[in-house]
């Protein structure tokens, strides 16, 4: 029973870090949290690096345990969470795409605006959510946890232990990246930074616009089934009443 146990949440830590390592890509999303951090002291990076790691975990964690319960309980279904989400990520994108370049006196006032309070205040929108993770990390996060229930309640424990252990390496690796990210952008320059800047804040906002479009999808799909479950059910109706 002890080595089926260890196989169990060996295959969910794995399972769930290569299902939410990729959409998380905490290196994909470190310029973006440089971006909307311009003129923080490293000090503050580094407090808000730590909260937007651990708000991570919490929130994909939640998400996994009672995603799904919390969404049937107020009748929202997966398709508008995407909907929802990826408005508020292709409107953050935008912004971002908008920003003017910082200059040396706009980057000594933002120094002195962003303080610890104002970074608390970030740490969780939009640092954590949209930009750390969103609504497809928090879909796949709900599905995988639906795939990890088991009807034996140990087996079910040992799967959310290693579950819990691949989104706390994942913390890790955000934590690092956002912590870190500044000295490996100072490698391409300035220039290399605000075209890498805008690159990736293009591909987040077509990011944003691609989660809407798969939420639209599938409420037109579940609507055409409804439709066609519903000629398929009065055909026989009219047929009788002939």
């Amino acid at each position: 029973m002890t080595i089926e146990l260890m196989l169990a949440a060996a295959k969910s830590f794995l399972f769930v870090l290569a299902a939410m390592l990729p959409i998380l890509n905490p290196a994909a999303t470190a310029p973006i949290f440089l971006s909307l951090t311009d003129g923080a002291s490293p000090a503050t990076r580094t407090l808000l690096a730590r909260r937007i790691a651990r708000n991570m975990f919490w929130l994909m964690t939640g998400s996994m345990l009672i995603g799904s319960y919390v969404l049937d309980f107020f009748g929202i279904s997966l398709p508008i969470v995407r909907i929802g989400g990826g408005l508020i990520l292709a409107s953050v994108a935008w912004r971002l795409l908008g920003a003017t370049p910082a200059t040396p006196d706009s980057r000594a006032s933002l120094a002195e605006a962003f303080t610890s309070d104002h970074a608390h205040r970030q740490a969780f929108y939009p640092l954590t959510f949209p930009i750390s993770c969103g609504p497809a990390s928090i879909s796949v996060a709900i599905t995988v946890g639906v795939a990890l229930h088991d009807a034996r309640l140990l087996i079910s424990l040992a799967r959310m232990g290693g579950a819990l252990l691949a989104l706390a390496i994942i913390g890790v690796l955000l934590y690092l990246a956002f912590r870190y990210g500044e000295h490996l952008l100072r490698l391409i320059g300035d220039a290399g930074t605000a075209v890498f800047l805008r690159l990736t804040a293009f591909i987040l906002m077509c990011l944003g616009v691609q989660i809407v479009w798969d939420g639209f999808s599938e409420l037109m799909l579940e609507i055409m089934t409804a439709s066609a479950h519903l000629v398929a059910v009065s055909a026989p109706l009219d047929s009788s009443i002939r």
